[in-house]
């Protein structure tokens, strides 16, 4: 199959674009770093240097590309958590969510895909009951740089489930940790080793139904029975 990672050069992506090749899909990873290309072509992918703001060269390149399944993993995130930065950080990560993101499905629905997978986050939901199910409201009535995430949040995953012509999945990750990330060790309530969050958009590309799902280790404060059962996702998976 053909496969487009959008953010192939990010601490996901990377691994993605290995398990996708060897599943022996054809792979094509974006990346905004001309420096990046080489690491993407080593993994046995095809790089393709892009800025997702740039809404015509990326639709001229995904036609190009003719992927049957867009992922998207792009964010604007650093290497290290800067208190001092915070908001900006939020800021430029949002608008990848809001306005990169109906960039990518622009140009997915251009070249022909008909699966879209992105990732989100499974710490937004509004306090409440626990382990919160895909279907309780998201926390859109914060304050501060909450707000601006939650809100980013919700209009991605607005835009990737509401086109008729695409299926639309959303992974709504847990916290990170494991290599490559801001956590060495499981954080916060709802954590997941960045293999296993790998390995579930690996399983996305060819199983589930559209709609969200939770990808969270188990315990958490967000419930990953919906990940289990319909992608045969396991967070132990590595």
């Amino acid at each position: 199959m053909r496969v487009l990672v959008a953010g192939a050069s990010g601490v996901i992506g990377q691994r993605l674009v290995t398990i996708l090749v060897a599943s022996g899909h054809v792979v094509t990873g974006t990346t905004r770093s001309p420096m990046k290309a080489a690491a993407i072509h080593a993994a046995g992918a095809r790089p393709l240097v892009v800025d997702v703001f740039d809404a015509q060269r990326l639709g001229d390149s995904l036609s190009a590309a003719g992927p049957e399944v867009v992922v998207h993993q792009l964010t604007d995130l650093p290497d290290r958590l800067e208190p001092a930065g915070l908001a900006e950080m939020t800021s430029r990560n949002a608008r990848v969510r809001t306005e990169g993101t109906r960039h990518l499905v622009a140009a997915a629905l251009r070249a022909g895909a008909r699966r879209l997978i992105a990732q989100s986050i499974a710490w937004a939901y509004a306090p409440g009951r626990e382990p919160h199910p895909e279907e309780d409201p998201l926390d859109v009535d914060a304050e501060g740089n909450r707000r601006v995430t939650v809100q980013g949040v919700a209009e991605l995953e607005r835009l990737v489930t509401s086109v008729p012509r695409l299926d639309g999945l959303v992974l709504r990750y847990g916290q990170l940790y494991g290599p490559g990330t801001w956590n060495a060790a499981p954080s916060g309530k709802v954590p997941v080793h960045v293999e296993g969050a790998a390995r579930a958009a690996a399983l996305a590309v060819t199983r589930g139904e559209p709609g969200i799902y939770n990808i969270v280790e188990d315990g958490a404060g967000a419930s990953n029975a919906k990940a289990r059962a319909h992608l045969g996702w396991d967070p132990g998976l590595r």
